[in-house]
């Protein structure tokens, strides 16, 4: 597809942004909560389980979901795929979206975050630290993100001298956007090593930097082809079908990979009857792989290539399999011990919900009103 981006335009006060507004606005009141009256008053957090839905859901899955842009730049600039180009822009947006809601759900569960200005202070470094090392990339991420975003931004103002000038520098940010991307999903899994014992051995694996690279970059590709579908159907965009066809061979591959390395890492430690054991944890193992395996088989089909329905599907099934990955990981599967137990509170599930509301709003403004969208049928 060679034309170029354009904002899609229409009325930005439709009724399902007016329900999206309410929802983002109880998430607000239980913000104000939260800071008004600390941790305690709105969440179920404790010593136990210190992380919950925040960072489960809106850190550890969102920055997945975030991928697009990652998972399309390796594509576009890493392997010259240059076909694939018009697919760079949304994914781009809803990367920056996801990381920056990422950043602020990190705030919100921070329990002394008036300290977080100290992650930039050179004397309080601590480069041994993983968990510095993930707020460092991520962080920096959304610098670079904004920066690889800001053509649109500066075309939609009619800032044609400043967009020269970025594309100068762009080079370099598209390399750091795909460099730090790596380097934090990776270590998102290298997190979970400290809980040793505490965390299932059907999840516990020195695999897991590999494991939650791959499910980044797959989860990425899974999102690019559910937002094209959804947002081309319903602003009556050209079908980004061919070329999504292209890609899907790709991700079921790599989907094989992960099935591969993380069940024949299983087998080899010896912890292969878990699978079948029959508790809790068996039974989300076996869903999750379940749904990786059918995301794999249709993604992987010849019918994917030419089905929008069916793509969909298969990149639907692939990002609730990655979704119940990576919370098993840091929820179901995890253990404290000492009778600690944990499930978020409808205050924090509110606040989850509103960050999400308000990423698909400023989606919609922004390729309303920027040059996001290829491919818009004229009337």
């Amino acid at each position: 597809m060679n034309e170029n981006p354009r904002a899609v335009g229409g009325k930005i006060l439709t009724k399902p942004f007016l329900f999206l507004s309410l929802l983002f606005l109880i998430g607000v009141y239980f913000v104000v909560e939260r800071f008004a009256f600390g941790l305690a008053a709105v969440s179920n957090l404790s010593g136990g389980y210190p992380w919950g839905i925040w960072i489960g859901m809106d850190v550890i899955v969102g920055t997945a979901f975030g991928c697009g842009g990652f998972s399309m730049a390796l594509l576009v600039y890493v392997f010259n795929r240059n076909r694939y180009h018009a697919l760079m822009r949304p994914a781009l947006m809803a990367s920056l979206f996801g990381y920056t809601l990422a950043g602020i759900s990190v705030m919100i569960d921070l329990g002394r975050y008036w300290h977080a200005y100290n992650l930039v202070l050179p004397w309080y470094a601590q480069p041994r630290s993983i968990l510095f090392e993930v707020a460092v990339c991520i962080g920096a991420y959304v610098v670079v993100l904004f920066v690889e975003f800001s053509p649109a931004l500066l075309e939609g103002f009619g800032l044609t001298k400043a967009r020269k000038l970025v594309g100068k520098a762009m080079f370099l940010f598209v390399a750091l956007g795909v460099l730090l991307p790596m380097m934090h999903q990776s270590s998102l899994g290298s997190m979970l090593l400290v809980m040793g014992s505490q965390l299932s051995p059907l999840w516990y694996t020195s695999w897991l930097p590999l494991l939650y690279l791959l499910t980044a970059v797959v989860m990425g590709y899974g999102v690019v082809m559910c937002e094209a579908t959804l947002v081309g159907n319903a602003f009556h965009l050209k079908s980004e079908q061919r070329i999504l066809g292209k890609v899907s061979p790709l991700v079921a591959t790599l989907l094989a990979l992960f099935l591969v390395v993380r069940l024949a890492d299983i087998a080899a430690r010896g912890h292969a009857g878990l699978i079948f054991a029959g508790d809790r944890d068996s039974l989300f193992f076996l869903l999750e792989t379940g749904l990786f395996l059918v995301a794999a088989l249709l993604l992987g089909s010849p019918q994917a290539r030419r089905s929008q329905r069916l793509m969909f599907l298969a990149a639907a099934t692939l990002l609730v399999a990655g979704t119940l990955y990576r919370i098993d990981g840091y929820l179901v599967a995890y253990n404290p011990g000492n009778g600690w137990s944990y499930f978020p509170s409808v205050s924090e599930l509110m606040i989850t919900i509103g960050l999400f509301s308000l990423e698909i709003m400023l989606y919609l403004i922004f390729i309303k009103k920027l040059p996001v969208l290829s491919g818009l049928r004229t009337a």
